[in-house]
């Protein structure tokens, strides 16, 4: 990788003042988006005066979410809304329920959404939430409950045209349409563009819940094609088996590949030959993991770093691909799912190892495309049948990574440094024309 370009007298923004809510020595995803921005600064010519607002979130709202146990008691569980930019349009971003969500994980999360809206340019802003809870302690009314209160603490800065959630870990259709009633019997009428990921009847649009997974085998495609990856005979390992892990899986498969060791929270599984792709999503639906699937052999956790394959997808959770393992990863390419799935120190490995990343940030960003898709639809009332949704997520993905090879090359940089500079300069060209008020 070159070393960044001289930019004279361009006007670099001044050193960072860390926020006195995070912690110097730990901040967490936060830590590792704010070393991806400074990768990017040297790029960015006289936009970088504006580079600060990206190390900035606009709003951050922590939010106590107290309720009803179905034993009697009342519950408190912690929430957060994170508003990272909104100069190019209104936040949007996933909400997640997990034990272990914390406000860096939500800021990096949000910060990593306004990234990934304007590489493919669409006209939102970055945004995230998420709950600090393990749904699955919940009841299916403990889970109702919770959502739908989480839903209105936060209905004072989300809205169709302020911030619009969507699905993320733990949260599905069901969640979605409990957090649009709410919202709508909060201000008096049906609004079913203040969030996306809906049910179909509810004003979802056909082909979302494939649509990250879709999103991920398109570009995976379209970078194979670049460095000689033959994709019907490429061995692929996925981390996650969910609707972007297995989604990915499934296409992959189809296209020829050998799926050939998956792993996630249940355990890790691995058939050289390949693994039957939908018998094992079936198993998973049925069971909740890849555990116990029949015809594979269980190996370690730590063994799925060693398996020796051509394509990487981790979709899982983010940090998991750090400087202690990057060296063992024996495959070509990585394509995350993911968000934020591998640290700035595993990135420098691999790109020493010459193993292409290909980023969270243009890889999984075809969820958020169907999800504007889907607001698209709602503002009009008119809806698309699937095979246009996927034929116009299709060009978007192709277009974009196009660019985003181009820059890569013309700069000799990474595809994620590349794509953090298609994205921020197309922010921060807003944040200059828009200036600042008052």
């Amino acid at each position: 990788m070159s070393q960044a370009p001289n930019l004279g007298e361009s006007p670099i923004a001044p050193a960072s003042v860390l926020p006195s809510y995070l912690q110097a020595d730990n901040l967490g995803p936060w830590g590792n988006y704010l070393q991806q921005v400074d990768r990017v600064i040297p790029y960015l010519g006289n936009l970088a005066r504006w580079a600060e607002t990206l190390k900035r979130p606009k709003r951050i709202l922590i939010v106590d979410v107290p309720i009803h146990m179905d034993d009697g008691t009342v519950a408190h569980f912690e929430g957060y809304r994170v508003q990272h930019n909104v100069s190019r349009g209104p936040g949007k971003g996933g909400v997640r329920f997990h034990q272990d969500v914390t406000l860096s994980e939500v800021m990096a999360l949000s910060a990593w959404m306004s990234v990934k809206n304007a590489a493919v340019n669409v006209p939102y802003g970055g945004a995230k939430g998420g709950i600090r809870v393990d749904p699955k302690k919940l009841s299916h009314g403990e889970l109702e409950r919770m959502t739908r209160r989480y839903t209105s603490e936060i209905g004072i800065i989300i809205g169709p045209n302020k911030d619009i959630p969507a699905p993320d870990v733990n949260t599905n259709e069901q969640i979605m349409a409990w957090m649009m009633d709410t919202y709508s019997m909060n201000t008096g009428s049906t609004a079913t563009g203040v969030v996306t990921g809906k049910p179909v009847d509810l004003g979802g649009s056909l082909g979302r819940r494939e649509a990250t997974g879709r999103g991920v085998f398109t570009v995976g495609v379209e970078a194979a094609r670049h460095i000689g990856l033959d994709i019907s005979t490429a061995r692929l390992a996925v981390q996650g088996f969910g609707n972007v892990g297995g989604i990915a899986g499934k296409l992959f498969a189809e296209a020829g590949a050998r799926v050939i060791a998956v792993q996630d929270h249940g355990g890790t599984i691995y058939r050289e030959a390949g693994l039957d792709v939908p018998a094992l999503l079936a198993h998973v639906a049925r069971t909740g993991s890849v555990a116990g699937f029949a015809g594979a052999e269980v190996i370690a956790n730590d063994q799925f770093w060693d398996v020796d394959c051509d394509i990487l997808i981790p979709a899982a959770l983010e940090q998991q691909i750090t400087a202690a393992n990057a060296g063992r990863i024996k495959a070509r390419m990585i394509i995350e799912g993911a968000n934020g799935p591998t640290t700035p120190a595993a990135d420098d490995i691999l790109a020493s190892r010459n193993v292409l990343v290909v980023p969270d940030v243009i890889a999984n960003a075809g969820g958020v495309t169907v999800s504007y898709f889907e607001w698209v639809q709602d503002f009009s009332s008119f809806f698309w049948d699937e095979e246009e949704i996927n034929a116009r997520l299709v060009k978007i993905m192709k277009t974009a990574f196009a660019g985003i090879w181009q820059v890569a090359q013309e700069n000799k940089v990474s595809l994620r440094t590349a794509t953090f500079i298609v994205a921020c300069q197309r922010i921060l060209h807003t944040r200059e024309l828009r200036g600042l008020y008052p």
